[in-house]
């Protein structure tokens, strides 16, 4: 406190009540979440600079893999929007998970010891089979299903994506086939000259901060496995009445395990599945954060 005039504290906010609050204390909760608190200038800056470049028109020679581009009235309507795709696939994700990534048996026992070192024991091999944890949809979903899953909802190759990612779990070898889908797909170091990036490069948090701001700007927000930056975006972007794909999850695991099934079958399963998991409000459950639920405490009653 003395040195910086900052007291931190350890993370407690899964600890706090948030039923029968007073709604004074509830709105306050909501306007210091929702309005006071604001990134250090650095990171707006460059939030700005990366939002501006994904706002103008791609240039062809990111594209130059793809060889036909839909050009219809929808992709003019679309100019100047673009998507924000949380990624979270790293390799902390996939070891946790104790699902199987394609990998054979080398990476199930890589996992399985990186499992060991990092956790301790405390996360044990899971005793389901792969099967019975994506049936459950408990897996993370890798870059090659996010993909079909956008294209199953419509995305196409002339859409704008922004990948909010730390590290990708196989590295660019793994989204290769995403990059193949969406061809416009850019990240922070796609975007950002090594300059811009000085202040924020190889410290996790302004990174994820810059990976937020963005995503708050963004037309549509995607994110590719539950989890804390997912909730808070869920929750903020509601606030905001901004538009927030929820994966499926329990859906897509078992879609993904149907090795027979069509194109055409799958789209329409997925379209389906999604219908009501594109932005609709939600109303918090008892017991449920108003960070990440913010309607009906944070909200007026319609």
């Amino acid at each position: 406190m003395q040195s910086y005039g900052i007291a931190a504290i350890a993370p407690f906010s899964h600890r706090l009540a948030f039923d029968s609050q007073p709604s004074d204390i509830q709105h306050l909760r909501c306007k210091v979440n929702f309005h006071a608190l604001v990134f250090v200038p650095h990171v707006r800056t460059l939030g700005d600079a990366l939002v501006s470049h994904l706002r103008s028109p791609p240039s062809l020679d990111n594209a130059s893999s793809a060889t036909h581009f839909h050009k219809g009235e929808n992709d003019r309507a679309g100019a100047g929007k673009y998507v924000v795709l949380h990624l979270r696939f790293d390799k902390d994700m996939a070891a946790h998970s104790a699902c199987d990534f394609g990998g054979g048996k080398a990476e199930k026992l890589a996992l399985a010891k990186y499992r060991q070192v990092l956790w301790q024991g405390r996360v044990l091999n899971s005793q389901f089979t792969d099967e019975e944890l994506r049936g459950q949809g408990r897996c993370p979903l890798t870059p090659e299903e996010i993909g079909l899953l956008l294209s199953a909802l419509g995305f196409n190759n002339s859409t704008r994506l922004y990948l909010a990612s730390h590290k990708v779990y196989g590295g660019e070898a793994r989204i290769s086939s995403l990059r193949q889908l969406f061809p416009f797909m850019e990240d922070k170091k796609s975007l950002a000259s090594s300059h811009e990036l000085s202040e924020v490069e190889g410290k996790a948090s302004l990174l994820a901060a810059v990976d937020y701001y963005v995503s708050m700007q963004s037309d549509i927000f995607i994110s590719a496995s539950p989890g804390n930056m997912h909730n808070a975006l869920l929750g903020h972007r509601a606030y905001k009445n901004l538009k927030t794909i929820r994966p499926n999850m329990t859906l897509l695991g078992k879609l993904f395990l149907n090795k027979t099934m069509q194109w055409s079958e799958f789209q329409q399963a997925v379209q389906q599945g999604h219908k009501n998991r594109q932005g609709q409000m939600r109303i918090r459950k008892e017991k449920q954060s108003i960070y990440t639920y913010p309607a009906p405490d944070c909200m007026c009653k319609a």
